[in-house]
């Protein structure tokens, strides 16, 4: 780490490392700074001066470290974690964070950030989307219903910030992605936007590769890299359609139809569209309303199902009347105990 050979530079170094490590012995500083230990005792007490509360521990493990003061000490940030910051305040923001403090906290690590990176942060704020929480009553990991409900790998700050300024001037970018399988390909994307839904960062686009629209998870892009060609993005655009659409065909094991004996409204407010496609079923045998969605497992979907509280009809595939029916025998034995 290298750092200017000014005095109050290498403090707020200091400043920086300590707050990054939990403990750190004066060798270890001393050697990170390219001082003495001495200097090191000389600028632990300048800090404290300066009202942040430096603590020399004594002994075999000691060092030095930050004490929790009555004050918030000026926080010395890299680029990474100001970004992170950012994001965490925008994504915080969206589920309620206190507005107040949120806007004012997000206004001010944005004021100090380098002009060109507080650029391409403005330009993810631009072009960030969210989807609604997740309110399936009885999906998750063993349904395969809600692909992206879990948390995936952190994405790249620099993939993020690179594809959120592309979508925002309309230029192409060279994807090196890996599938699921492990498979790497090379592909150029028109990205139309970013989507945060359930954990995980998703960018959709028109994929020149398969001629269509198509939906990536960030953290499995190994580098993007903007081009020179632009784009116009269709005027029916919808980044946060697009992926709910994508995430809803997951090709897993079953393909299952059920009709819900219930309202499209009211099919829509406990189905998501990250799960299921709804369809307005009226006049078909059964009415109400068509769920079209896959399933990984079935007895999962017999207990999505229930967990609706809707009457329904199985359409298919066959098997799945047999889960139901084994819930509802679960269900009955547990309700005579």
């Amino acid at each position: 780490m290298p750092h200017s050979s000014h005095p109050t530079t290498r403090v707020l170094a200091m400043l920086e490392l300590l707050q990054a490590g939990h403990r750190l012995g004066g060798a270890e500083l001393a050697r990170r700074l390219g001082v003495d230990e001495r200097t090191v005792r000389r600028y632990a007490a300048r800090l404290d001066d300066l009202g942040v509360p430096v603590v020399a521990d004594r002994g075999r493990y000691g060092g030095y470290r930050l004490m929790p003061g009555y004050k918030l000490p000026p926080l010395m940030l890299t680029d990474d974690e100001a970004v992170a910051v950012v994001l965490g305040l925008l994504a915080g923001r969206r589920t309620g964070l206190p507005g107040p403090a949120a806007e004012s906290a997000l206004a001010k690590v944005q004021r100090v950030l380098p002009a060109a990176l507080r650029d391409r942060v403005q330009a993810l704020r631009d072009t960030l989307g969210f989807t609604g929480p997740d309110r399936t009553a009885g999906g998750g990991a063993g349904t395969g219903t809600a692909p992206g409900t879990a948390p995936g790998t952190a994405p790249d700050t620099g993939a993020v910030l690179t594809l959120a300024s592309a979508a925002r001037e309309r230029r192409r970018v060279r994807l090196r992605y890996r599938s699921w399988r492990g498979e790497e390909t090379e592909r150029d994307l028109d990205p139309h936007g970013l989507v945060l839904h359930s954990g995980r960062w998703y960018v959709t686009g028109h994929d020149h590769r398969s001629g269509e629209t198509r939906t990536f998870r960030v953290d499995r892009i190994a580098s993007a890299e903007p081009g020179t060609e632009r784009f116009e993005a269709p005027g029916d655009a919808d980044p946060v359609r697009d992926v709910l659409r994508s995430l809803a065909r997951v090709p897993y094991a079953h393909e299952v139809e059920v009709v819900l004996q219930t309202t499209l409204d009211e099919a829509r407010r406990r189905v998501p569209a990250a799960v299921a496609t709804l369809a307005d079923n009226t006049g078909a045998d059964g009415g109400g309303v068509l769920m079209t969605t896959r399933a990984e497992r079935l007895d999962g979907m017999a207990r999505m199902l229930a967990g609706l509280g809707f009457p329904f009809i199985v359409r298919r595939p066959a098997e799945l009347r047999g889960h139901v029916r084994d819930l509802a025998r679960d269900l009955a034995e547990q309700a005579d105990r």
